[in-house]
C-alpha cells in the first residue's frame, strides 16, 4: 500500500513540476500560494527481519511525499552546475554505482547506506546519511541554490513538505537522505536462502562455506548479512604508493599505519559491478578472487587477518574453490532491487 502511495504522489509530482514550469515564463512573477492545510504522509521504512535496526534522525523521519522530493532531486541535473546528477553515476541497473570510472576510482552504490556510518572510499566523509548528502550538494555538486529557489516548483514543494520559504543545502541533504535511505537490497537469492525460502546450488553452498569460515576468510570485513563492516582494512593492495590516492585513510587522519586502508565495499549486487578494488584495476570477480588468493603484498601494516597461520603465501583455493566462491558472490544479485520501478527515475506506467 505504502508503495502504491510514492507511485501516485510522484505521478502528481512530476504533474505539478510540469504546470509549474509553464508558468515560469513570467520571471518576476509571485512564487505559488502555499496550501498550509497539507498533511504528510509517514513512511515506515520496512527493515528486513535479518537486517539490523536502521538508526534515523528524529529531525528527518520519512515521508512518501518528502521521500518523492528527494528522489526529484537524485535525477535532477540542476542540482550540479555541470549538468551532473546523482543518478549520473548511481545507475539503477549497475546497483546504483556506474560502469565506469569517475575521477579514476569506481563509484560506490548507493545500496543500504542507511547503516553506515562512514563513507567513500578514504573514509573522508562520516556521519549521518543527512551529513554525507549534505557533503554532495554543497561541496561536491556546488549546488547554486539561487538557481534552486528561483524555481517555483522546488519551492512550493520544499514550502510544502519542509515549512520553509528558502532552501538551503541542509533541505536539499534531507530531501535526498529520505529517498537514498529507502534503497534498500534485501531480496537476493542469498537473502531468500537466509529466510528459509530458496536453496542454494551446490557450488553456491560451497563457496558461502568458503566465504563465511576462516579458508576463504571474507565474512570478517564482508559481514552477514549487510556484507560490509563500515570499516576500514590494508589487504595488501599495494607495497609502494605510487599515487596519492593510494594512501588511503591515511589522507584522512595523517596516521601512518592507516596508509593503503579503505573502506571495506558492499558487496551486494557485486557481480553488476565493472570495476573492483579502489582504483578499478580488477575487471572481474576471478580477478579479485585471485589476487585474496595469491596476490597479497606483506606490507607493514596489513590486516591482522591477512596474516593467520595458514595464509602466509596466500589462501591457497583451488581452481573449484575459486569458481565457487564466485559463484556465492553472484548470489548477492538482487533484481528486485535493481527494477524496482519505485526507484526508477519515473513511476510505471498505470
Amino acid at each position: 500500500m505504502v508503495s502504491n502511495k510514492i507511485y501516485i504522489l510522484l505521478f502528481a509530482t512530476f504533474l505539478f513540476v510540469s504546470a509549474c514550469k509553464k508558468e515560469e515564463s513570467g520571471n518576476n512573477e509571485p512564487h505559488p500560494p502555499v496550501d498550509s492545510t497539507i498533511v504528510l504522509t509517514p513512511y515506515e521504512i520496512a527493515v528486513p527481519a535479518h537486517f539490523p535496526n536502521m538508526i534515523i534522525p528524529e529531525t528527518n523521519k520519512p515521508y512518501v511525499e518528502k521521500i518523492a522530493l528527494g528522489k526529484m532531486l537524485y535525477y535532477d541535473p540542476r542540482l550540479s552546475n555541470d549538468g551532473r546528477s546523482c543518478a549520473g553515476c548511481h545507475i539503477q541497473a549497475h546497483g546504483f554505482t556506474s560502469p565506469r570510472l569517475v575521477d579514476g576510482m569506481p563509484v560506490l552504490p548507493h545500496v543500504n547506506l542507511g547503516w553506515y556510518s562512514k563513507f567513500m572510499w578514504n573514509g573522508s566523509q562520516t556521519g549521518t546519511l543527512e551529513d554525507v548528502m549534505l557533503f554532495e550538494v554543497r561541496d561536491f555538486f556546488q549546488a547554486d541554490l539561487n538557481k534552486i529557489n528561483a524555481d517555483s516548483a522546488y519551492h512550493s514543494l520544499f514550502k510544502k513538505y519542509f515549512g520553509v520559504n528558502t532552501i538551503t543545502h541542509q533541505h536539499l541533504a534531507e530531501a535526498l537522505a529520505q529517498f537514498v535511505r529507502t534503497l534498500i537490497s534485501r531480496n537476493s537469492k542469498y537473502d531468500r536462502y537466509i529466510t528459509g525460502r530458496e536453496d542454494l546450488s551446490y557450488d553456491e553452498m560451497e563457496g558461502r562455506n568458503l566465504f563465511f569460515t576462516e579458508k576463504g576468510d571474507c565474512f570478517h570485513c564482508h559481514s552477514n548479512p549487510m556484507m560490509t563492516d563500515d570499516d576500514f582494512h590494508n589487504t595488501g593492495l599495494d607495497s609502494v604508493y605510487n599515487k596519492e590516492a593510494d594512501l588511503g585513510l591515511y589522507r584522512v587522519t595523517g596516521i601512518a599505519t592507516d596508509k593503503g586502508k579503505f573502506r571495506t565495499p558492499n558487496l551486494r549486487n557485486v557481480a553488476r559491478r565493472a570495476y573492483f578494488m579502489h582504483d578499478g584495476r580488477f575487471t572481474t570477480l576471478e580477478e579479485v578472487v585471485e589476487f585474496y588468493n595469491s596476490g597479497v603484498h606483506k606490507v607493514n601494516n596489513l590486516d591482522p587477518i591477512m596474516t593467520k597461520p595458514g595464509k602466509e603465501n596466500g589462501l591457497g583455493l583451488t581452481p573449484q574453490q575459486k569458481y565457487q566462491l564466485v559463484a556465492f558472490l553472484k548470489t548477492l544479485t538482487d533484481e528486485e532491487f535493481l527494477q524496482d520501478t519505485a526507484f526508477a527515475q519515473r513511476p510505471a506506467a498505470r
